[in-house]
């Protein structure tokens, strides 16, 4: 019999991704979703509905866990739904677990390099302060927490992903925003601060690094998910130009401009490679070719 695996915001934009690389390694897998119909491989429940959520666990009896609901746009303008999604939707999930009649081997838990914030100690790794910055950071600290005051119960990794992309990514984010503007050949951009560095990871490689998290001999602790390689924004909008054919026209907009922007966000990835046996990431240029192509 296969072994079970729960995604817990599987209609986002990784959910897709991580199942697919769950069910390669040979799970099958069960997605948590706030709305659409509930069928034999899909519910549909809100993670604040403890009782209902908890209906759903028993039934599945998860074998693994991969907790990606949650709210994960910085500039998202509801600051009460950040702190419900992201801290009290993790805090059921985790509770509703420990009523199973058998743990789950791992239960992974998807925080954010946010947390982070702007420090001189670039590039980080997981013993750097945590620093954050606004509403989107400060959740994700709390939820680390929160998954803390369950690691005597549950065996919880909780991974820290940097920026990643790929194709199906709202444009609301910075590189689907100018993938979309090249292909319509739209060539006039409104951004914000160009001037900071970000470590993009093609978001195949991460659902590879979680799965192989899950399937590692790490019982616990955080893990970076990142490239090791950051870029400067203007030269991912060269790049994308170049591979497109477009020549842009950047205006600055203020709109577009967060206060406490973290300059350079960079991640150091040794502890991640050391239980995952040294997986590799792909170049960004080659997921920017994916995703013009798609």
């Amino acid at each position: 019999m296969r072994p079970t695996a729960l995604v817990t915001g599987i209609e986002g934009f990784t959910g897709p991704y991580m199942a697919a690389e769950l069910a390669r390694l040979g799970y099958d897998v069960h997605g948590l979703s706030r709305s659409g119909a509930s069928c034999s491989n899909r519910s549909s429940v809100d993670l604040l509905d403890r009782d209902g959520l908890g209906e759903v666990i028993q039934r599945v009896c998860p074998d693994v866990v991969v907790h990606l609901a949650g709210i994960s746009h910085v500039a998202h303008r509801d600051v009460s739904a950040i702190y419900q999604a992201n801290i009290v939707g993790t805090r059921n999930l985790l509770d509703a677990l420990t009523d199973l009649p058998k743990s789950p081997s791992k239960v992974l838990v998807a925080s954010s390099a946010h947390v982070y914030g702007s420090s001189s100690e670039v590039p980080f790794d997981e013993r750097s302060p945590m620093h954050p910055f606004n509403d989107y950071a400060v959740s994700k600290v709390a939820a680390e927490h929160v998954a803390n005051l369950y690691t005597d119960r549950l065996p919880v990794v909780i991974t820290r992903p940097f920026n990643y992309t790929g194709v199906g990514q709202s444009s609301a984010f910075f590189v689907p925003k100018i993938v979309d503007h090249a292909k319509r050949g739209e060539r006039r951009l409104r951004l914000g601060n160009l001037d900071v560095e970000r470590d993009f990871t093609d978001v195949r490689d991460l659902a590879h690094a979680y799965g192989s998290l899950l399937r590692s001999d790490v019982a616990s602790g955080v893990y970076n998910v990142c490239s090791g390689r950051s870029s400067n924004l203007r030269s991912v909008i060269d790049t994308i130009g170049e591979l497109a054919g477009v020549e842009f026209e950047i205006e600055s907009d203020a709109e577009f401009i967060r206060s406490n922007e973290v300059s350079r966000l960079a991640g150091n990835n040794a502890r991640l490679l050391a239980a995952t046996s040294g997986m590799t990431f792909r170049p960004l240029r080659e997921t920017l070719e994916w995703m013009l192509g798609a």
